[in-house]
């Protein structure tokens, strides 16, 4: 959602940190160029002011001019005001047990999808044992007989609840657009539901529609936090910039994917980072830390070390990369790879690879110097790909391993030459990058 800001960003950036002093009049081109970079990205016009003038202010300040890299310094506070616009600081979930939720929001927001997935991630994360999902949308076919919301609210939660549910979500009905009656039957609900935490579910791709929506919520119906769906989608990204600002409810979780792990809480210093192309380690090892499997990823460790790595490896060591989400969301997390483009071509390169090595036998993964003529052309047939393509990972393998022997050596004049070499061309990435991506 943001890879146009971060580029925009990105130049202004580069600007600023090549400034060996701070003035108005030499900051005021690159804080002009933020200020465009946010309103494309529909930021809200006096957001995007009053974000530029703060950190004019904070940029002409007498600490900053005697520090001893005004540039780098002018880098620091954009990341800390855009933190601070963001929301500066997580909040996190109500300790209360049995938690109440109540969600609100427009017709097809993604409330009932975040819903299940708000619910999962408490499980995983709040220690959550028993979560008790109510839908309250009385106008879908299966409830045609209901007509007391609130009522029928207060039954089911008691009802949960002496079912020794410890988290309790309501999921309210929405409509294209508010009006008083969906206003009215919120209100009802949270009287009688009286919910520890109140969540507006906000699409993202609505951009400054999204912020005023949640405005008039917040009006109605105090909330909060905002739960931000459809981030990876490729809307401007103005509503998670203006939301806090404008609103002054947090972003407090987001809707990342389709799939139900693609739910996060929503750490403003951590997507100011991301935003700025400064990566997101933090995020990064947590998530690896969930799906890796760690003994497997040690064994794989000192076999790189002993330059004993084969296709067999290599398999087991896509596999647990594959399990931390798609690559291009991987590169995003990892400083300075943040305007790297990895798109669907990619990822069906990084397929072609996999079903490539599956398509060899396991004496075959442990021993590729076996591989002739003959067996090439099977993988290929097997595969679904052409022998040039079995043969270029092959080639490019053989490479990687090659390394490992120079590392292990300690070769490093050889290997910086070879790498030069093989990475030209392919932005310096050893054989062009993984084997099976040219």
């Amino acid at each position: 959602m943001f890879a146009s800001l971060t580029d925009k960003l990105s130049k202004a950036l580069r600007n600023l940190r090549g400034l060996s002093k701070l003035s108005e009049e030499n900051i005021t081109p690159a804080l002009n160029e933020v200020q465009a970079a946010l309103m494309s990205a529909d930021v809200n016009l006096n957001v995007a002011k009053d974000f530029t003038e703060r950190v004019k202010v904070a940029c002409l300040g007498q600490a900053v001019i005697e520090s001893v890299n005004p540039g780098q310094m002018a880098v620091k506070i954009v990341s800390d005001e855009l933190t601070k616009l963001l929301g500066e600081g997580e909040r996190a979930i109500n300790p209360r047990r049995p938690l109440r939720i109540l969600l609100v929001g427009l017709q097809g927001s993604g409330k009932t999808t975040s819903a299940a997935k708000l619910a999962k991630y408490l499980v995983k994360k709040e220690g959550i044992r028993k979560p008790s999902l109510i839908a309250a949308d009385l106008r879908r076919r299966a409830d045609r007989a209901a007509t007391d919301v609130a009522s029928m609210v207060g039954r089911l939660v008691k009802e949960a609840e002496a079912g020794a549910a410890d988290l309790v979500i309501v999921d309210t009905a929405g409509r294209l657009q508010i009006d008083g009656d969906l206003m009215e039957e919120v209100r009802r609900v949270r009287e009688i539901f009286q919910p520890h935490e109140v969540f507006l579910v906000a699409d993202a791709a609505l951009g400054q529609q999204a912020v005023d929506v949640a405005a008039k919520f917040h009006e109605s119906t105090p909330l909060t936090g905002i739960i931000l769906t459809k981030l990876d989608g490729d809307a401007r990204g103005g509503a998670a910039l203006s939301m806090k600002s404008v609103t002054g409810v947090p972003i407090r979780y987001m809707g990342t994917g389709e799939k139900s792990s693609d739910f996060e809480a929503f750490h403003p210093d951590r997507m100011a980072q991301r935003i700025l192309g400064m990566g997101d380690v933090v995020s990064l090892v947590e998530k690896a830390q969930e799906v890796v499997d760690h003994k497997e990823a040690e064994r794989l460790a000192e076999k790189m070390k002993k330059s004993d790595f084969d296709l067999e490896d290599f398999l087991s060591q896509m596999q647990q990369m594959k399990k931390m989400g798609p690559l291009g969301d991987i590169m995003k997390m990892m400083p300075g790879m943040g305007n790297v483009q990895v798109g669907a071509k990619e990822e069906k390169m990084l397929g072609k690879t996999e079903a490539i090595v599956l398509s060899m036998t396991k004496k075959e993964r442990r021993n590729p110097d076996i591989l002739n003529g003959s067996r090439r052309l099977r993988i290929a047939k097997g595969s679904g790909t052409q022998v040039s393509d079995v043969n270029a990972l092959i080639k490019q393998f053989s490479q990687m391993r090659e390394m490992m022997r120079m590392m292990k050596g300690g070769k490093g004049k050889e290997l910086m030459r070879r790498m030069g070499q093989m990475g030209g061309g392919r932005g310096g990435m050893p054989g062009g990058g993984f084997p099976g991506m040219r």
